[in-house]
């Protein structure tokens, strides 16, 4: 029989919220209501009894664990020293989406939620066979996602309206060129009604 978890991706304060250093990202979300299906996902997969896992990025001040010069958006982000640092409010997951019965996932490198976490391990002592994933970006986070998760076995889905990337029309692009050859894709109100 199918487990499925519910991965949100990087919807932290820092990053879609009102620390935001991505302003387009954040109007992108707004315009396609993403934090609104998101939740709406997320409350009914809790009241489902489905694990709700936030995938979440930060670094170190002393930036220990982070490959720091291995790539141009990461030296580009990390100019700012006090960019998404641990323990800071930028690194919260935002309001709206947080219940204290999730659980979270850190990375302090990369851009996909498994490699060098206990995701997988995580996923597997709950019985997890596939995985629904939302958040952002399109951009790098989903589609690591999603390939890792296929990688690892697990069978996904991507919330179409429930993501976002900049700008839309390759976020649109990678849904249908990139996310269509390893996910299936589904609405918010799609995945509320099989819940119920």
């Amino acid at each position: 029989m199918e487990r499925v978890a519910v991965l949100v991706m990087e919807m932290q304060r820092g990053v879609v919220g009102d620390l935001t250093k991505f302003p387009d990202l954040v109007a992108a979300c707004d315009r396609h209501d993403v934090v609104a299906n998101t939740a709406r996902l997320l409350h009914t997969a809790r009241s489902a009894g489905i694990p709700v896992i936030h995938c979440t990025a930060a670094f170190r001040p002393d930036r220990s664990g982070s490959h720091t010069g291995n790539c141009p958006f990461i030296v580009s982000l990390l100019k700012d020293p006090d960019h998404m640092l641990e323990g800071t409010a930028a690194a919260e997951v935002i309001p709206e989406l947080w219940d204290g019965g999730d659980l979270e996932s850190r990375r302090y490198h990369g851009f996909s939620p498994f490699t060098g976490t206990s995701l997988d391990m995580t996923l597997r002592s709950l019985g997890v066979t596939a995985v629904v994933a939302a958040g952002v970006s399109l951009n790098l986070g989903i589609p690591g996602l999603a390939l890792e998760a296929v990688n690892l076995g697990y069978r996904v889905t991507v919330v179409t309206d429930a993501v976002a990337g900049i700008p839309e029309d390759y976020a649109r692009a990678v849904l249908k060129h990139t996310i269509s050859l390893l996910a299936t894709r589904a609405t918010a109100a799609d995945l509320v009604e099989s819940w119920k």
